[in-house]
C-alpha cells in the first residue's frame, strides 16, 4: 500500500494547487469548479464466475431512486437445500473512494466466500463528497432492509441458501465504522418483524477517531508508517465526508461518545488491528469501551505485527494476510 500511495503522489505532482479547493492526495482532489478526481478505487470489475474459486457473483439494485446496489457472492457447490451463514460487507475508503466492484474488494470477497463457504452481500453505498454523510449510513440501512426482504423470497440466493439465524456484518476502515453503526441501528429498531438476527461483527482496522490522542497515536504520524496520510488529513477527510459533523468527537466516528453503546446488536465482535496503523489504538479502545458499556457479548482483538492499514487487501497473498483470512473465516464458522 505504501508504495502505491507514493506512486500516486509522484504521478499527481504536476497538479496545479491553485486549481484545487481540497487537496487530499493520494486519495482524491476537489477542484474549484466542483470536479472530484479520485485516485484510489477507480477501476471496476463486473460480476462473474470467478476462475480461481468458482464463486458466482451478481449485482442487484436496491433502490432506483438512490442508485444503491449490492453485489452478491455465492460459493461453488452449494446443495439445493444447503443453508450457510450470510456476511454483509461494507467496503472502506474513508467514505470517499472505492466501490463494491473495485478489484480490491471483488477479489477479496471471492476468496472469502469460497474459504468460508458463505453467501456475501457487498454493499455499494453512495460516497461523499457528492453524497455527504449520513448518506452512506442510510444507504447501508436500506441494503440491510433489502437483505431482510430477501430471506422471504425476494432474492433466491438469500431465501434458498442463507441461514437467517447466522447473519454477520463486516467491513474494513470506513466499512467497519458502517458495520458498527448498522449493528447499533439494528439494536434500536422498533420493528421486531423487520429486525435482523445479528450473530456477530468483524471490524478490520476500524475508522474511529477522536479529538484527544489515545495510546500511541501521537507517535504514529500516519496510516502507513512513513507515507503521506497524516493525522491532520484524517480529521479533514472526516469533515469533508460529513460537513454537518460536530467534529471528531461526533458519535458517528467516536463510539466513546455514544451513551447507548452497550445496546450493540450481536453476540460476538472480532476486531482486527495492525501494529503500524494510526487507527490501531482506536480498535483496541473499542474493545475496552464495549466492556465498560455493559454490553453482554464477547469481544476479541487480534493484532497483526509489523503491518499497516488494510494491508490484507493490498497484499492478499502474504502469509499474514492469509492468517487474517483464516481467523476471519473461523470466527464466522464457529460463532
Amino acid at each position: 500500500m505504501e508504495e502505491a500511495l507514493k506512486q500516486i503522489m509522484i504521478a499527481t505532482a504536476n497538479i496545479n494547487k491553485e486549481d484545487l479547493l481540497h487537496d487530499f492526495r493520494p486519495v482524491l482532489v476537489i477542484y474549484k469548479d466542483g470536479r472530484v478526481e479520485r485516485f484510489l478505487g477507480t477501476q471496476s470489475i463486473p460480476p462473474s464466475i470467478d476462475s480461481l474459486t468458482g464463486v458466482e457473483s451478481k449485482d442487484v439494485v436496491v433502490s432506483t431512486e438512490t442508485g444503491v446496489s449490492v453485489r452478491l457472492y455465492k460459493p461453488q457447490g452449494l446443495k439445493s437445500n444447503e443453508k450457510v451463514p450470510l456476511l454483509v460487507y461494507f467496503h472502506g475508503g474513508a467514505f470517499l473512494v472505492e466501490t463494491a466492484s473495485s478489484p480490491l474488494y471483488h477479489s477479496y470477497l471471492n476468496v472469502l466466500s469460497s474459504k468460508g463457504n458463505i453467501i456475501v452481500v457487498s454493499v455499494d453505498y453512495n460516497r461523499a463528497p457528492e453524497h455527504p454523510l449520513p448518506a452512506a449510513y442510510d444507504d447501508s440501512w436500506a441494503a440491510l432492509q433489502w437483505v431482510k426482504s430477501g430471506f422471504s423470497g425476494a432474492e433466491p440466493w438469500l431465501s434458498t441458501h442463507v441461514d437467517p439465524a447466522r447473519v454477520f456484518l463486516a467491513g474494513d476502515s470506513a466499512g467497519a465504522n458502517l458495520s458498527h453503526h448498522m449493528a447499533m441501528r439494528i439494536a434500536k429498531s422498533n420493528n421486531p418483524d423487520g429486525k435482523i438476527a445479528l450473530k456477530g461483527l468483524v471490524l478490520a482496522h476500524p475508522y474511529f477517531w477522536g479529538t484527544d490522542r489515545i495510546g500511541s497515536e501521537s507517535q504514529k504520524l500516519n496510516l502507513t508508517g512513513d507515507g503521506p496520510i497524516s493525522e491532520t488529513m484524517i480529521d479533514k477527510m472526516w469533515k469533508l465526508a460529513h460537513p454537518g459533523t460536530t467534529g471528531c468527537d461526533d458519535p458517528w466516528i467516536n463510539p466513546s461518545m455514544d451513551p447507548e453503546l452497550g445496546e450493540l446488536a450481536g453476540e460476538k465482535v472480532l476486531v482486527f488491528v495492525a501494529e503500524q496503523d494510526t487507527l490501531r489504538d482506536r480498535g483496541v479502545y473499542y474493545k475496552d469501551l464495549l466492556v465498560k458499556s455493559g454490553w453482554k457479548g464477547e469481544v476479541q482483538v487480534i493484532e497483526t505485527e509489523g503491518e499497516n492499514h488494510v494491508f490484507h487487501l493490498y497484499d492478499p497473498v502474504s502469509p499474514k494476510a492469509a492468517e487474517l483470512m483464516d481467523q476471519f473465516v473461523e470466527f464466522i464458522n464457529k460463532t
